[in-house]
């Protein structure tokens, strides 16, 4: 894999389109939508733009519909990024519409996290920088505000072009399932439990490689695709769905990266805090020990000097940070800390 071009920082009163290339969220939950157009819109302090099927109803949402609103969003001068409404499950159907050479050819921020790393490895397959982090409606519509975490990540990953030291985020963290149908639940501020911070598994000394953040299961889908990333020398940082997969599936996810020998080849194994919604107050998914212990061994039978870190702040639990994909990042664990390049702007 060759230099990637990151896209131009954004700047105050710079546009920005809100993209729906997956499930109809703006649609399903229209209050809950134009609190996140109003959150967005205040964080990055932009002016916000919607695309032509923003707000479609999902049989309305075909494959070369939301190819057109990348494209559209892309092909405008004045856009400078793209946020994701949500996830979903299906926005790998709209691949084969998608132009790479138009997305090349015009640099622009791709913002988003879930069912969006379809349209980031679309991205990385066209030689461009996107960012794995908060959506529209899982991220920036956080009831009461956006996290202060999750507004500095943001803000530190798309409004500078320095190196940004991506360091745990010590207030907690919550997966609590609030009804977004409900208006009255906007302004309730969604309860956070504490964080057991990052663990440094293994490895010692500092590592450097090239940032890949992905969700798993998406991730997952394209083995043996033209999409699928180079991973030699990289740090591979994975996160698990909402779904919250037990550990044994998530090793099942994973071996076959050891036996083709690319676990072996990278440089650092990463895993975000995993997802599970806390319903009433009780967590549905395994302790993360059970996940750490889960790794090692796979590790112990794979890659047995690979570093590894888990229960770092992305993915499927609030709030998360944003992490520019494809850009070189070093672990550095003497300061439990990780340094995260630009990348070419």
């Amino acid at each position: 894999m060759g230099p990637l071009v990151r896209p131009p920082a954004l700047a105050p009163g710079d546009r920005v389109a809100v993209a729906t290339l997956s499930w109809a969220g703006a649609h399903e939950v229209p209050d809950r939508f134009d609190m996140g157009l109003r959150q967005l819109a205040a964080t990055l302090d932009v002016e916000v733009v919607e695309l032509a099927h923003t707000r479609s109803a999902q049989d309305e949402l075909t494959p070369q519909a939301r190819a057109d609103d990348l494209h559209a969003a892309f092909l405008d001068p004045s856009v400078r990024a793209v946020v994701s409404t949500i996830g979903g499950d299906d926005s790998i159907r709209m691949l084969p519409h998608v132009d790479h050479d138009l997305l090349a050819a015009n640099p622009t921020i791709v913002l988003g996290f879930s069912d969006t790393v379809v349209t980031q490895l679309a991205c990385l397959h066209a030689g461009l920088v996107s960012f794995c982090g908060p959506s529209l409606l899982a991220g920036f519509a956080e009831n009461g505000g956006m996290f202060d975490y999750a507004r500095d990540g943001v803000l530190a990953a798309l409004r500078t072009t320095e190196p940004v030291v991506w360091q745990p985020n010590p207030d907690g963290w919550t997966t609590e399932l609030l009804d977004w149908e409900d208006p009255s639940s906007a302004s309730i501020r969604r309860t956070t439990r504490p964080s057991r911070g990052w663990q440094w598994l293994r490895g010692d000394r500092p590592v450097t490689g090239r940032l890949l953040p992905f969700c798993i299961e998406v991730l997952d889908w394209f083995r043996g695709t033209p999409w699928w990333p180079d991973l030699d020398g990289a740090l591979l940082a994975i996160e698990t769905s909402e779904e919250a997969m037990p550990p044994d599936a998530l090793v099942r996810m994973l071996r076959p990266l050891g036996i083709t020998g690319e676990l072996a080849g990278l440089a650092g194994l990463l895993v975000g805090r995993p997802g599970g919604m806390t319903v009433d107050g009780v967590l549905d998914r395994p302790d993360d020990e059970a996940y750490d212990a889960a790794l090692s061994d796979l590790l112990d039978e794979f890659a047995p000097d690979l570093p590894l870190v888990t229960g770092l702040d992305f993915g499927h639990t609030e709030p998360v940070w944003t992490l520019p994909i494809g850009v070189d990042a070093t672990l550095v664990p003497d300061a439990g800390h990780i340094v995260v390049q630009p990348g070419v702007a």
